[in-house]
């Protein structure tokens, strides 16, 4: 089953009451809950408001979306770890969504990229512990931004529980874009939705049709569950979203028609 969702920093400027009332009213089922806006690190309370939020509208909380990188001294690691966890924990969300460090994969020194893996081994098994799992953001300027890596990455963590986000890159074509979905597919947990192109430029997702339609029967080909959370809208508009949602359904039906 693939379960239409929405991003919360997708509407980063509004209330987590207004973003909760613009997914149920736009029929969408879960939202990922952004730890730079909604739901910051630490803060129990505004975790547990917004899940409570969520579950009283109908909605499943699909997930935290934190900001963790796995930068800074041990210590700085250590609290901003803690942090992570406390919200996550006060949404009671499955998965906690992390980043790769803040430098690409053709940049970073060898020394940088053993600390990063190994810091995200020892957050994916605390995670564990509370029953949480890990997914890498798949983007541009980390360890994620280039398939190779994010494959070799992933090997290096050697953790189940700790899989990848899949979003096509940045002024990706279609083909390739789909390329990297093929090979990260059995290690994918969850799937951002958007349309840019090319860079930041935001469309409606009804522009790349046929790059989401190609995505959705993939993933139905495979059968997995999984959360696919639109990020982002045209304008950032509100009055977008339920156009934005019925276009998702629709390629998330056609994937279960087309399953290839």
């Amino acid at each position: 089953m693939i379960r239409p969702g929405l991003c919360s920093v997708t509407f980063r400027g509004l209330a987590v009451e207004r973003v909760v009332d613009l997914a149920a009213d736009a029929g969408l089922e879960a939202i990922e809950w952004a730890g730079d806006a909604h739901v910051p690190p630490g803060d129990a309370v505004a975790g547990e408001r917004a899940r409570a939020l969520t579950e009283q509208a109908g909605l499943a909380v699909a997930s935290y979306g934190s900001y963790l990188g796995f930068e800074g001294s041990d210590e700085e690691f250590a609290g901003q770890a803690d942090a992570v966890i406390v919200a996550a924990r006060a949404l009671e969300a499955p998965r906690i969504r992390v980043w790769a460090g803040r430098t690409g994969s053709a940049e970073v020194t060898a020394e940088q990229r053993a600390r990063i893996v190994c810091r995200i081994r020892e957050f994916g098994d605390r995670a564990g512990e509370h029953g949480l799992d890990v997914g890498l953001e798949f983007h541009g300027g980390t360890l994620t931004d280039e398939i190779t890596s994010t494959m070799a990455l992933l090997e290096e963590i050697g953790r189940d529980d700790v899989r990848s986000y899949w979003q096509p890159h940045q002024d990706m074509p279609s083909a390739a874009a789909i390329e990297t979905l093929h090979r990260v597919l059995p290690r994918t947990s969850t799937i951002h939705v958007f349309s840019w192109w090319p860079n930041h430029q935001r469309h409606p997702l009804a522009e790349r049709t046929e790059l989401w339609r190609e995505v959705f029967a993939v993933l139905a080909a495979e059968g997995s569950d999984r959360d696919a959370l639109l990020e982002f809208v045209p304008e950032d508009d509100p009055a977008l979203l339920p156009r934005e949602a019925e276009t998702l359904r629709a390629l998330i039906a056609f994937g279960q028609e087309n399953a290839r």
